[in-house]
C-alpha cells in the first residue's frame, strides 16, 4: 500500500502541525498507511506543544511533484555482469524491450546492453574468442555436464571441420582451446591428449568411455548438447559474459535517478532521444529500466490536506498529486480535484476540533499524546477561547480534554503562548513569515501575517524596519496589500502594520479616519473572521 501524506499549509502554525499528526494517527488506526508531514519549520509555540507531549515533529515535505519513482517502469529489471548475452537477450525479448541495464556484484550500474549492440557483436565482433562461465555455456547451448574442472571458461573457439588427419597434422591445440566436435573419436582423442580446456559434443554425440577416463586424468571439461554443430557455432558467442561486451564499449550509459522529476526527465529525454533509460538510486544502485512508453503510466502521490484548501497555501506540485481528502475550518478556496473526494469543513475555530469529532465518530480512544496535541491546536487557534471564531463545540472539547489530561487550559495555554511570542534571534523577515498566508481576490493578491505577543515593544522599537520589509514583500510578490497584525493575547486586540502603498485601502477597510502604522484595533484577534473579511471586502 502506497503511503498517503497528510500536511497543513505553508508556514505551519500549531493547529496545522498538530492536525497533520492527530489525523495521521487516526487514519493509521483505521488501517490506512499515512504519514504526517510539514511544509515549513515549526514555530516556537508548536515546538513547546510537541516537546510537552513528547511527540516528534513531522518530516519536511518539499513537494509532491511526480518523480520517476512514481512511474510504473520495469522495476527490478537488469542483468548482472556475469550473466551471458543469451540470457540478457531472452530477458529483453520476454519484456519486449530493446535494452537492459547491467549491474556489478554490489548492484551498481555498470552499463547498458541493447539488441542492436548484440547484433553488431554477432556480425562484427570477435568470433574466435569467448570469456564466460561453464554454467553459461550449459544454459546457452541447452547442454548437460559430463566433466567439469573449471567454473570459468576463456579461450579460442575451434571447430572440427577438417579431416581428422588434417587436424592432427596442422592444428596444434593448446590448453585454452574450446573444441566444437561431433562423434569424431580420433579428433576427440587428439584434443584430450593436448589437454584442451573444453570439448563441446554436438548432435548428442557419443563419446567413448576410455576417452572420458583420459579426459578426467587431463582435466578436460566436457559438455554435451543435442543442438547441431551449425546451431552451436551460431550461438556459442552468446555465451560470453555481459561485461565482455560492456568492456568493449566507449560510451557511458545515460541514466536517471529515481528521485528525478518526471517533467525534467521528459525535457532531457526529448533531447537524447533514447528508447530506454536505467533508473538508479542515490547510491548509483540500479533499480530497473524506464521505457519511454511507460512515462505516462504513473501513480500520483496521495495527499490529505488539513487546515487549508487553497493551492497557493499548499505544497509545491499539488496539481501533480491525487488529493484524497480535505479537513478544514476555513472558507472554501479555489482548489480543484480530478475525482470526488471527502471534504469535511466545519464552522469551528480549529481543525483539531473536527479531528476530535472524527475520533469520536470512529470510537477510537485518544492517547495522552494525541489528546495533548488536539488540546494545543484548539487553544492556539482560539487564542485561549477568546477568539470570536470560538464555538461552543470548541469550548466543550477543551473542557473534556482538560479532564482527560488533568491540565488547566489557561495555565497550559499561557505557557504555550509565552514560548511562541519569543522572537529573540529571529530576523524581521522570519517574524513576518512565521504565520503568513496569501489570498487571491480576482486578479489581485493580498498577504496577511499574524504574530502573537505579550508586549508590543519589540515590534514597535523596530517599526520602520518592519514597514520596509512589508513594502519589499508587496513588490517582490506583486501583492496589493501586505498586512501584519500583532495580536496582544492578554488585552485581546491587534496592532496593524501595512505596506505604505495600501494605506488608503487599509483605512477604508477598517474605517479608520486617522490611520497610522501600528494602529491598535481592539477585539481584532481572528484573521479568518475579522481581518481577512475586511480586506476582501475593500478589494471587492
Amino acid at each position: 500500500m502506497k503511503k498517503t501524506y497528510i500536511f497543513g499549509h505553508r508556514n505551519p502554525d500549531t493547529d496545522s502541525i498538530c492536525a497533520s499528526i492527530t489525523l495521521s494517527n487516526l487514519k493509521n488506526k483505521l488501517g490506512f498507511h499515512t504519514e504526517p508531514m510539514r511544509l515549513g519549520e515549526v514555530n516556537n509555540e508548536t515546538k513547546f506543544a510537541l516537546n510537552y507531549f513528547n511527540v516528534e515533529k513531522p518530516k519536511f515535505l518539499n513537494d509532491v511533484k511526480l518523480q520517476l519513482s512514481d512511474v510504473n517502469y520495469l522495476k527490478g529489471f537488469y542483468a548482472n555482469e556475469e550473466m551471458c548475452l543469451y540470457d540478457s537477450y531472452n530477458l529483453m525479448s520476454e519484456n519486449n524491450v530493446s535494452g537492459i541495464p547491467i549491474i556489478e556484484k554490489n548492484g551498481k550500474l555498470s552499463g547498458m546492453i541493447t539488441l542492436k549492440e548484440i547484433a553488431n557483436y554477432l556480425i562484427n565482433g570477435d568470433f574466435e574468442n569467448i570469456k564466460t562461465s561453464y554454467d553459461n555455456i550449459l544454459r546457452t547451448l541447452e547442454a548437460k555436464e559430463l566433466l567439469r574442472f573449471n567454473d570459468e571458461i576463456e579461450g579460442k573457439i575451434r571447430v572440427a571441420s577438417y579431416r581428422s588427419t588434417t587436424i592432427r597434422e596442422n592444428v596444434d591445440f593448446n590448453e585454452s582451446d574450446i573444441l566444437i566436435v561431433a562423434d569424431r573419436h580420433s579428433v576427440i582423442e587428439y584434443a584430450i591428449k593436448k589437454k584442451i580446456q573444453l570439448i563441446i559434443l554436438v548432435g548428442d554425440s557419443f563419446i567413448k568411455e576410455e576417452h572420458l577416463e583420459e579426459a578426467r586424468k587431463n582435466k578436460v571439461n566436457i559438455i554435451k548438447t543435442k543442438l547441431s554443430g551449425f546451431f552451436v557455432t551460431k550461438r556459442i558467442n552468446l555465451c560470453s559474459y555481459n561485461k565482455y561486451l560492456i568492456e568493449n564499449k566507449n560510451n557511458e550509459p545515460v541514466y536517471f535517478y529515481n528521485y528525478d522529476y518526471v517533467n525534467e526527465f521528459k525535457e532531457s529525454a526529448n533531447k537524447i532521444r533514447h528508447t530506454n533509460y536505467p533508473i538508479v538510486d542515490k547510491n548509483e544502485k540500479c533499480l530497473g529500466l524506464l521505457r519511454m512508453a511507460d512515462i505516462d503510466s504513473n501513480e500520483r502521490k496521495k495527499v490529505i490536506l488539513v487546515d487549508h484548501n487553497e493551492p497557493r497555501q499548499s505544497v509545491i506540485g499539488l496539481d501533480e498529486a491525487e488529493i484524497l481528502e480535505v479537513i478544514d475550518h476555513h472558507n472554501i478556496g479555489n482548489i480543484h480535484t480530478k475525482n470526488p473526494i471527502n471534504f469535511r469543513n466545519m464552522a469551528v475555530a480549529s481543525t483539531n476540533t473536527i479531528i476530535y469529532t472524527m475520533y469520536k465518530d470512529h470510537n477510537i480512544p485518544l492517547s495522552r499524546e494525541m489528546a495533548g496535541l488536539i488540546f494545543s491546536g484548539i487553544l492556539s487557534d482560539t487564542l485561549l477561547l477568546k477568539s470570536p471564531t470560538t464555538t461552543e463545540l470548541d469550548k466543550k472539547i477543551v473542557k473534556e480534554l482538560e479532564e482527560l489530561l488533568n491540565l488547566d487550559y489557561m495555565e497550559y495555554g499561557l505557557l504555550m503562548y509565552k514560548a511562541g511570542v519569543d522572537i529573540t534571534g529571529k530576523t524581521i523577515e522570519d517574524v513576518i513569515n512565521t504565520d503568513y498566508k496569501q489570498y487571491e481576490v480576482g486578479e489581485d493578491s493580498i498577504g496577511i501575517s499574524q504574530v502573537m505577543t505579550l508586549s508590543i515593544e519589540n515590534i514597535e522599537n523596530n517599526k520602520q524596519a518592519y514597514i520596509e520589509e512589508l513594502n519589499k514583500m508587496s513588490k517582490d510578490r506583486n501583492l496589493k496589500i501586505v498586512a501584519l497584525f500583532v495580536t496582544d493575547i492578554i488585552n485581546n486586540g491587534s496592532y496593524l502594520y501595512y505596506n505604505e502603498e495600501s494605506e488608503n485601502l487599509v483605512k477604508i477597510a477598517f474605517n479608520i479616519e486617522d490611520i497610522k502604522q501600528g494602529v491598535y484595533l481592539p477585539n481584532y484577534v481572528s484573521r479568518k473572521k475579522q481581518m481577512l473579511p475586511k480586506l476582501l471586502d475593500v478589494l471587492d
